[in-house]
């Protein structure tokens, strides 16, 4: 199926939105679960609940922070309905058996994600037979570190792969403790800010492949469409808070990574947030060809055994 066809099929719900909207808004205090992590990209969704957007529009929400990891055995065990996570993921996830449906984007990275590595280490061949902090297969930093290597004519077992979540995988690095680190905003800042440790050789604007969604599952989305339009909305409403008042907007979302206004705004720097238009264009444009180079490399790495319906997994109906 072309780009454009599948476009088209995306975008032929939107007449239906209008009957929808005749639906009205959420019911009052509708409950959903969402998991997250502490990923800056995630942060409007912090925003939203902490700064009332949520309850303003129906919502009940409560964010767990979980791995990206495990986040898809919450969503099969119940405990979340909803999650954020890269575009990337939720192929793994439904080709794993767990149906989940796309509904906007949540950001992009622009140098957010980032490969650390030691002085001596001055290109990505370098590499090769290093040790590298990475998270476990089925995540961003290690389909990232996959994606880099792959585009440098290596794959993941040039390499030697040792399991940390970013935020370890920062600290060890900083501490001596591996060739290299593949680790993402807020952490990656903190490496940025210890020269001494080393450098960072490559990032998402070398190689533009983190890009956030949020989803829920089918079911979820059926029975509660008003719910997820607020969802939608209040995503959105966020945003216009960033915009708006950011140092207030700064302020609530650094304090749920421990970070001050001024630290959160430095790591916003190296990603963007996407609005109603850039969500659009991304579905209509990128979203496909990227999902379709992206399960390749997975197949490849063994991280699926076959390809998902992409049809199944986005639902553009509620982006206005």
């Amino acid at each position: 199926m072309s780009s454009r066809s599948f476009a088209r099929r995306l975008f032929a719900g939107v007449a239906v939105v209008a009957g929808l909207a005749l639906a009205g808004p959420a019911s009052a205090q509708t409950k959903v679960s969402i998991g997250i992590s502490g990923w800056t990209g995630f942060a409007p969704l912090t925003l939203a609940k902490e700064a009332g957007i949520f309850a303003r529009n129906g919502l009940d929400v409560t964010i767990r922070k979980i791995p990206q990891a495990s986040r898809h055995l919450a969503i099969a065990s119940g405990d979340v309905q909803c999650a954020a996570t890269t575009v990337e993921t939720w192929i793994s996830w439904n080709a794993s058996g767990i149906a989940t449906t796309q509904l906007f984007q949540l950001d992009k990275s622009y140098g957010a994600d980032g490969l650390a590595v030691r002085a001596g280490i001055n290109s990505i061949r370098d590499l090769r037979g290093k040790t590298i902090a990475a998270s476990p297969p089925g995540t961003a930093p290690y389909f990232g570190l996959a994606w880099i290597l792959r585009e440098n004519g290596m794959t993941i077992r040039d390499v030697t792969v040792v399991n940390l979540e970013p935020g370890p995988a920062a600290q060890a690095f900083i501490a001596g403790q591996n060739d290299a680190a593949m680790t993402y905003e807020p952490y990656l800042s903190a490496v940025r800010d210890a020269p001494q440790a080393g450098k960072i050789i490559a990032t998402t604007l070398d190689y533009p492949m983190v890009m956030d969604t949020f989803g829920c599952t089918p079911a979820f989305i059926q029975a509660n469409e008003a719910a997820v339009r607020a969802l939608v909305k209040s995503y959105f409403e966020a945003l216009e808070l960033i915009k708006s008042e950011q140092t207030r907007a700064y302020t609530i979302m650094g304090a749920d990574v421990r970070q001050t206004a001024e630290q959160f705004g430095a790591s916003a720097r190296y990603l963007r947030w996407s609005g109603p238009e850039e969500n659009r264009a991304f579905f209509a444009n990128d979203w496909l060809p990227f999902t379709e180079k992206a399960a390749t490399l997975l197949l490849e790495l063994g991280i699926i055994r076959q390809k998902p319906d992409f049809t199944r997994m986005v639902d553009t109906r509620f982006i206005q």
